[in-house]
């Protein structure tokens, strides 16, 4: 099977998938291998939310570049996308006080209470007010990576799928199926650095993050954008850095410290069938154990019937696990022409399209759309 390729990708989640989409759409003959059958690690466990507005920095930076080739894709690849933007709701004085300071930098607009309460299903009584982030969007995680995989192959990129990759190097990329060489490789295999690149990943202190989530069913939710608290505020590097939020910290942890001690971002998105994805917590390690305390699970379903007033039902319960590093990016290249990439702080849906396109598009050339190819009847997608 040893066949050469402009660029290898290693890894086909969402930082991978954007690579090979940056490296086709430039001409390139682009081959992506991974050691699973479809996409099933963070870019599948996630909320579906690509929360642009919410970031600063050089994140805000690939956040933008990712919001038009979202777009894009969700034309071209056909799968559910929407212009929602994300909703805010403020419980207290000191969150009202936090998003007006983020407010003062545009692209957020403060809502009144009862604005608010038009738009989403929350109690009544427990909103002072709230915000909307006019860039965000909002997917179907699940839907949205098998469609972008069978829109790559409708460009020429092919797919080598349970082939675990042992080693890379300048100019090949070692598999369980023979080598591939190629004159780029892209290393793109999130918390698995860890494992294929170990020294690395010890040098840059990249560990693993595990989260709990729930999906739900409640007749009383509608939201007609993703949803965020006050809890999530303390997440996000546009709300988090300025100085009302050390008065928010405070007070929500001394309130609730259970809830501080998950490391909540308690949000919520609905998705097109009504159900509604609920969570999510965060605990780091170099390993993270499968177990999940149902007390984590309680506590997600005991504030959100709280929050709506309605005891939700649990359809799913998954585990997510991602890379964490002390910086949100990674970006290295270990040997000339190796390129790595990652999302390092759990915003790669928000972030991976941009950051693949920005680092990657000097190396290979400018853009040289490919109109897609038909796939035969009855060919895997």
């Amino acid at each position: 099977m040893n066949r050469s390729f402009d660029v290898a990708v290693v890894g086909a989640g969402i930082v991978g998938l954007a690579s090979a989409y940056a490296a086709a759409r430039r001409g390139q003959r682009v081959v992506v291998i991974d050691r699973a059958s479809e996409t099933l690690g963070a870019t599948v466990r996630n909320f579906g939310h690509l929360c642009i507005g919410a970031q600063t920095g050089l994140a805000r930076e690939y956040a933008d570049a990712s919001r038009p080739l979202w777009l894009r894709l969700a034309r071209d690849a056909r799968f559910w996308l929407r212009e929602s933007g994300t909703l805010v709701v403020a419980r207290h004085d000191d969150e009202l006080a936090l998003l007006e300071a983020a407010a003062a930098d545009g692209g957020i607009d403060l809502l009144s209470a009862a604005e608010l309460e038009a738009r989403v299903s929350v109690r009544g009584a427990l909103a002072v007010g709230g915000a909307w982030i006019r860039p965000d969007l909002q997917t179907d995680p699940r839907s949205a990576a098998a469609a972008i995989r069978a829109h790559l192959e409708s460009l020429g990129v092919e797919f080598r799928t349970r082939t675990s990759v042992g080693a890379v190097r300048t100019g090949r990329v070692e598999t369980t199926r023979g080598p591939v060489d190629a004159a780029h490789v892209v290393v793109a295999v999130n918390h698995d650095l860890d494992q294929l690149l170990p020294d690395l990943a010890e040098s840059v202190g990249v560990v693993r993050c595990g989260l709990d989530m729930l999906r739900v069913r409640a007749d009383a939710a509608s939201l007609s954008a993703p949803l965020l608290t006050g809890w999530s505020l303390l997440r996000y590097g546009r709300f988090a850095g300025l100085d009302e939020a050390v008065v928010v910290r405070e007070r929500l942890h001394a309130e609730r410290p259970d809830l501080a001690a998950l490391d909540l971002n308690q949000m919520y998105t609905q998705l097109p069938d009504g159900s509604v994805i609920v969570g999510d917590t965060h605990y780091k390690g170099v390993g993270i154990a499968p177990f999940q305390p149902e007390t984590a699970a309680a506590l997600l379903l005991e504030e959100f019937e709280t929050l709506f007033g309605a005891r939700p039902r649990v359809v799913e319960r998954w585990q997510g696990v991602y890379a964490s590093g002390p910086d949100e990016f990674l970006v290295a290249e270990p040997e000339p022409g190796v390129m790595v990439l990652a999302a390092t702080t759990g915003i790669g849906m928000t972030t991976g399209l941009g950051l693949a396109e920005t680092v990657l598009a000097p190396r290979f050339g400018a853009v040289a759309e490919l109109a897609p190819t038909p796939i035969p009847e009855g060919s895997p997608r």
